[in-house]
C-alpha cells in the first residue's frame, strides 16, 4: 500500500547521527528545533513540534513558524531531568487553505457564495473542541455563510483574524506526517557549569613528609570554598599496589618509603571498593563528603578501571586479564610511556558480563557513599559500548551523576565518548595558545553539532600535563590562562596548589612535572596567598554571579586590531546578562587595540550609551561608538565587562 501522506519532513535538527544518539541539555534550557517541511502543489501547510518527558503519557505541542524557503522553527523548554522525546509533525491545513483561497478571491472581487458554503464544512468539526464563547462565534459564522442576506458579514468573517486564530488553535490534521522520534537527555545544571579543583589528599598534611588524611582535607575545605570552587576532585584514593611500584620521578624501582602512583590501584589492602589505609576509613571519607557539601562543594572521585599486579582481581578473576605464554601479564603501555605498575583489563574476556557487572557495582558503591561526580581515567582505552551501558545503567537510578572523560586523544574519539553518554570532556584548550587557535577551537566546539552533545571542561594544567607555555612562566601567563579558561568555558578545572603557586619545573623536553606529585607526597603551604589566588577567587565569584559565564555555547568573537588581544561577547539565554571579555595573550608587554562592539547583537545603534562595568576592578566606562580603544598590561591582562544598556 502506497503512503498517502503528502507533507515531507526533512532535515530535522538538532539531532546526532540521524537520531542514533541523544542531544544534551540541562534543566530549563531551550531547544530550538528546525525542519524543512514542504508539500506538493500550493496548499497551505502547518507544522508543530511535539515533545514529552519520559514520565509523561501525553505530548505537548508548540506550533512551528515558517521562516523562509520551507524552513520552519519552534522552541520548547526542558523543565526537569531525564529523557525527553521530540518530533516534528506536518500536515496540509485544509481550513487555512480554504481561508487563504477565499481571501484572494474576495480581494479579486469574485462572488464566493459556494466557497462560503464549503467553509461551513470546516467549521462544524470545531464545535466539538471550542469553548462556549468560540462555539457561539462559530455558529454565528456558519449562519452568515449560509444566509444570502448576511453576505457582507460572511465575507468579513471568512477572512477575519478571529476565525484564523480558531483554525490555528484547533487544527484538523488529516493525513499528518511525523518525523522519527528524537531524544534529548536533560541533566542538572552542574553538568554545564562547574569549577573544579584537584589535589592529592596524601599531600594535605600540615607536617612535611607525613602522609595526608581525609581529616587533613577537611581543614582545606574552607580555603577551596573561598576561592570559588564547587567541585573537589581527588586522584584515586584506593590502596596502591606494591608489586612494580613506581619510585619518585617515575623511576621503575621504588625505594623504601616511596608511595607509588595513585593510579596503580590494588594491593593486599584491597581494590576499587577500598580506601588507602593511610588516608583514613570509609567513615572518614563519608564524613568528608558531607562536610564538603555543607561548604557548597561536591567531591569528585577518580574512576580508573585498571589494576596493579597485586590487585585482588588478579587472583580472584584472572580471566579479566590477558596472560602471555610465559605466565605473565602484559603491563600497560602508551609508547614511549610504560606503566609497569598497572595491568590493563582484558575487555575481550569471555567473562565480560561479570567484569561489566563488577565495574557497575563499584561505581554504585561509591554513589551510595555520597559521590555524584566521577572523573574517568583514560576512558578511550575501554570499549565505547561498555560506557554506553554503564552510564545508562547508572543514570536510570542516579540521574544526578556526572561523568568527566579524561581523554586527551583524537578528536573523533573524544566526540564518540560524549555521544555514548559522557557529560563533560577534557579538551585541547591546554595546548591552544594563539588567537587563531583559540578562536578556531571555540568555533568548532560551539558552532558545529558538537554544541549539542559535548560539554567541554577547560584545564590549564593537570598532574599529567605541564604545558610548555607554563614551564617557567611568569604570573601574567598564569593569570591570562586562567582567565581564558574561566570565561570561554562554563566548566573549568585546575590542578593545585601547583597552578596558583606557579610550581612549573619540568622534565627537560617534556610536558611533565619534575618530581611529579603522581609518584610522591608533596608538602605545601596551603594557605599561601598571592595575586593569583586573589584574582582566581574573584574570577570564580564573577562566574557564579553572571549567567553569561555559566554556559559555553553563547559566544561570539569580536574583531580587534591586534593578534595579541582576543575579544568575545557572551550572553545568557534571555540576554539579561551580557558580557564583553578582552584578554591579552602577551604575558610580557603592554598591548592595545580597538575592539568592535557587537551593536546588532546588543540591539542598539551607534551613539547609544553603553555602560561598561569592569567586574574585576570595579571601574566603569561609557562607550558610545562601535569601535573602542582598549589597553591591557601584564599586571592585569584581562577585562571582564558587564554591559549595561
Amino acid at each position: 500500500m502506497q503512503n498517502q501522506k503528502r507533507v515531507v519532513i526533512d532535515y530535522v535538527s538538532p539531532q546526532i547521527n540521524g537520531g542514533e544518539f541523544h542531544i544534551k541539555r540541562v534543566v530549563n534550557e531551550i531547544i530550538n528545533v528546525d525542519a524543512h517541511v514542504l508539500v506538493d502543489g500550493h496548499d497551505v501547510i502547518a507544522a508543530s513540534v511535539l515533545y514529552k518527558h519520559e514520565t509523561s503519557k501525553t505530548w505537548k505541542e508548540v506550533r512551528m513558524q515558517l521562516i523562509v524557503n520551507d524552513e520552519w522553527k519552534a522552541s520548547f523548554t526542558v523543565g526537569k531531568q531525564g529523557f525527553y522525546t521530540y518530533k516534528v509533525e506536518g500536515w496540509v491545513d485544509y481550513a487555512l487553505n480554504w481561508q487563504h483561497g477565499i481571501e484572494r478571491k474576495i480581494a479579486d472581487g469574485q462572488h464566493v457564495k459556494s466557497e462560503l458554503l464549503e467553509g461551513v464544512l470546516y467549521l462544524k468539526p470545531l464545535l466539538k473542541k471550542a469553548n462556549a464563547t468560540e462555539k457561539a462565534y462559530l455558529k454565528s459564522c456558519m449562519e452568515a455563510f449560509e444566509d444570502d442576506a448576511q453576505y457582507d458579514k460572511a465575507i468579513a468573517e471568512a477572512k477575519s483574524k478571529s476565525l484564523h486564530n480558531i483554525f490555528v488553535k484547533y487544527p484538523e490534521k488529516h493525513l499528518a506526517n511525523t518525523s522519527k522520534d528524537l531524544q534529548v537527555y536533560v541533566d542538572r545544571e552542574k553538568a554545564r557549569f562547574s569549577t573544579w579543583y584537584e589535589f592529592f589528599p596524601r599531600s594535605a598534611s600540615e607536617q612535611e613528609g607525613q602522609h595526608g588524611t581525609f581529616k587533613d582535607c577537611e581543614r582545606l575545605l574552607p580555603r577551596i570554598a573561598e576561592m570559588g570552587f564547587d567541585t573537589l576532585y581527588f586522584p584515586p584514593i584506593h590502596p596502591i599496589g606494591e608489586v612494580n611500584r613506581k619510585g619518585k620521578n617515575n623511576t621503575t624501582e621504588a625505594l623504601e618509603g616511596d608511595v607509588g602512583s595513585a593510579w596503580g590501584i590494588g594491593s593486599k589492602a584491597g581494590g576499587h571498593k577500598d580506601i588507602h589505609p593511610q588516608l583514613g576509613t570509609i567513615d572518614d571519607f563519608k564524613a568528608l563528603v558531607k562536610k564538603a557539601k555543607k561548604q557548597g562543594i561536591e567531591i569528585a572521585m577518580d574512576y580508573a578501571l585498571q589494576a596493579a599486579p597485586d590487585h585482588p582481581w588478579v587472583k580472584s578473576h584472572p580471566e579479566w586479564f590477558k596472560w602471555r605464554p610465559d605466565g605473565t601479564v602484559q603491563y600497560a603501555e602508551n609508547p614511549p610511556k610504560k606503566y609497569q605498575d598497572i595491568l590493563p583489563i582484558y575487555w575481550e574476556s569471555k567473562d565480560y558480563k561479570n567484569l561489566w557487572k563488577e565495574c557497575l557495582d563499584t561505581m554504585l558503591y561509591w554513589i551510595d557513599c555520597g559521590i555524584n561526580v566521577f572523573r574517568v581515567d583514560n576512558p578511550h582505552t575501554k570499549p565505547y559500548y561498555f560506557w554506553n551501558w554503564l552510564i545508562s545503567e547508572v543514570k536510570k537510578t542516579n540521574p544526578d551523576v556526572i561523568f568527566l572523560a579524561e581523554a586527551f586523544t583524537k578528536p573523533k574519539v573524544m566526540q564518540q565518548l560524549a555521544k555514548q553518554g559522557y557529560t563533560q570532556s577534557y579538551t585541547y584548550f591546554t595546548w591552544r595558545t594563539t588567537k587563531h587557535e583559540l578562536t578556531e577551537y571555540l568555533t568548532e566546539l560551539t558552532q558545529t553539532d558538537q554544541r549539542e552533545y559535548m560539554q567541554p571542561n577547560f584545564w590549564p594544567n593537570t598532574p599529567d600535563i605541564n604545558p610548555y607555555h607554563l614551564q617557567g612562566a611568569n604570573e601574567a601567563m598564569h593569570l591570562l590562562r586562567y582567565a581564558l579558561a574561566a570565561t570561554m568555558s562554563s566548566s573549568i578545572g585546575v590542578y593545585g596548589p601547583v597552578f596558583e603557586q606557579m610550581i612549573t619545573e619540568a622534565i627537560p623536553g617534556k610536558e611533565e612535572y619534575y618530581m611529579s606529585e603522581k609518584f610522591q607526597i608533596k608538602h605545601y603551604d596551603w594557605f599561601k596567598e598571592n595575586k593569583l589566588t586573589m584574582l582566581m577567587s574573584k574570577i570564580n565569584r564573577i562566574r557564579h554571579e553572571n549567567k553569561a559565564l555559566q554556559q559555553t555555547n553563547n559566544i561570539k568573537f569580536c574583531h580587534i586590531e591586534n593578534d595579541n588581544l582576543i575579544a568575545f561577547y557572551k550572553w545568557n539565554q534571555d540576554k539579561t546578562n551580557e558580557l564583553l571579555i578582552i584578554i591579552s595573550l602577551d604575558p610580557y608587554y603592554k598591548q592595545q587595540g580597538t575592539v568592535q562592539v557587537p551593536l546588532r547583537d546588543l540591539g542598539v545603534h551607534e551613539g547609544h550609551q553603553l555602560m561598561m562595568a569592569d567586574l574585576v576592578t570595579g571601574s566603569s566606562y561609557n562607550w558610545y561608538q562601535e569601535w573602542n580603544y582598549v589597553e591591557l598590561h601584564p599586571a592585569l591582562p584581562f577585562h571582564i565587562f558587564k554591559i549595561n544598556k
